[in-house]
């Protein structure tokens, strides 16, 4: 087998490395084939030593691949050699809240992750994959698509008649975009980009805002739904957006905050939070449970992931290059098939 390490931080420092591959499996452990791996901001972050520089090395990257089993454990009844799975992001959350235990474990940083051509992992820390994705698409859900279900629907309760509002046009804001026009809503994005805007709307985006050449896109969003505001932010940006997501929302109305893409040294202004009755709801990812809910509705309801680009797994340098170019729509993807 192979595996792309973190040997030192940078991308250019990315190693690839050769080992026996597994045989021995423990009773609950199942040993599959990677096919496909997909890229998250996170990832770029702990190969650039920017998320975690105290993490242990050598590390395989990435949280999220998809792959065929191989061989099961003899204890697992779960899975048996061929079925098609992925993993989830953290190995120990099954379902519930997240508590300290349960978010440790998380791949491609507390351990190993997917950035390699075989995986050992306990059955509890696989799912089966929607039948009409290929492992492409399949790998583009552990991370990005978990993510934007719970903002929607943990977070929030967003349905017909509401508005939801994605920044930019990453892996989690295309899945709050294609999720939110699944359950009925209506659909504001910001992009730096008015091509991506323009290839959004083609995913169903009922309006949206270049935020360079329109920086004050709170006042729009406000003006987009005659004052009140919406029901949702999906909130990737962090510090630098934060208080403009704050302004756009209604009162009672819930701020799903997710990323920490930007910076600010001005202070936060709490109080639209307490005069306008907001929550603030953070979001990390998501359980075993929510990942095998989702799934259902992304098989019965067709949903195909958006891929920017997928490149060969011998090249996976040049993707975590792609994704720190910050030029891509959609979920960029490593593939070893």
């Amino acid at each position: 087998m192979q595996s792309w390490q973190i040997s030192s931080f940078g991308i250019d420092n990315l190693s690839l490395a050769t080992a026996p591959t597994p045989s021995d499996l423990a009773p609950h452990q199942v040993l599959v084939q990677v096919h496909a791996v997909s890229l998250n901001y996170r990832d770029y972050m702990v190969v650039q030593g920017i998320y975690n520089p105290r993490l242990h090395t050598p590390r395989i990257p990435c949280s999220d691949g998809a792959g065929t089993v191989l061989a099961v454990g003899s204890a697992v009844t779960a899975f048996q050699p061929g079925d098609r799975v992925a993993g989830i992001f953290m190995q120990n959350w099954q379902d519930g809240y997240p508590s300290p235990a349960a978010t440790r474990g998380a791949l491609g940083g507390d351990i190993d992750g997917m950035l390699s051509t075989h995986v050992v992992l306990p059955d509890t820390g696989l799912v089966p994959i929607p039948p009409h994705l290929t492992f492409a698409q399949a790998s583009t859900l552990p991370c990005a698509a978990v993510t934007a279900w719970n903002a929607l629907f943990s977070a929030a309760s967003i349905g017909p008649g509401q508005t939801v509002l994605i920044q930019g046009t990453g892996g989690v804001s295309i899945f709050a975009l294609q999720f939110a026009k699944l359950a009925g809503a209506r659909v504001l994005g910001t992009s730096s980009s008015d091509t991506k805007l323009a290839h959004a709307a083609t995913l169903g985006l009922d309006s949206g805002l270049n935020y360079r050449t329109h920086p004050d896109w709170d006042k729009w969003a406000l003006d987009q739904t005659a004052g009140l505001g919406v029901d949702l932010v999906v909130e990737v940006g962090g510090a630098g957006t934060f208080a403009r997501s704050l302004r756009a929302t209604r009162p009672r109305g819930v701020i799903a905050q997710i990323g920490v893409l930007s910076t600010t040294s001005d202070p936060v202004d709490v109080r639209p939070i307490l005069t306008r009755q907001l929550r603030v709801h953070g979001v990390y990812v998501g359980s075993r449970a929510n990942f095998l809910a989702m799934n259902q509705a992304i098989t019965s309801s067709r949903l195909v992931p958006v891929i920017d680009r997928v490149f060969p797994f011998a090249d996976a340098p040049a993707a975590f290059h792609h994704m720190a170019s910050a030029t891509h729509f959609g979920k960029i993807v490593i593939s070893s098939e």
